[in-house]
């Protein structure tokens, strides 16, 4: 796998190699060499939508000036699933 792989490459190949080891009737050896190929992706994604977790942010007015607070799931169920009313 390619340090410069996007995630959208990475998870369309995720999708490959779980529709190949579903249809195919691969041997032993090929099987468990997609399964770890499988497993590393799986691996980067989440690594990935870690990093962008991080990286989100909402602008939240706080008096005159504005201030940046970390992104949460359960701030936006709060909103009853509105970021912003």
């Amino acid at each position: 796998m390619a340090k410069t792989m996007k995630f959208e490459e990475a998870l369309k190949r995720l999708e490959e190699i779980v529709t190949q080891m579903e249809n195919s009737q691969s041997d032993l050896d090929k099987s468990l060499e997609l399964f770890e190929e499988g497993v590393k992706l799986v691996r980067f994604c989440s690594g990935k939508l870690e990093e962008s977790k991080k990286k989100i942010e909402i602008l939240v007015k706080k008096g005159p000036s504005m201030a940046a607070e970390p992104f949460s799931v359960e701030d936006e169920d709060k909103n009853t699933g509105e970021l912003f009313k």
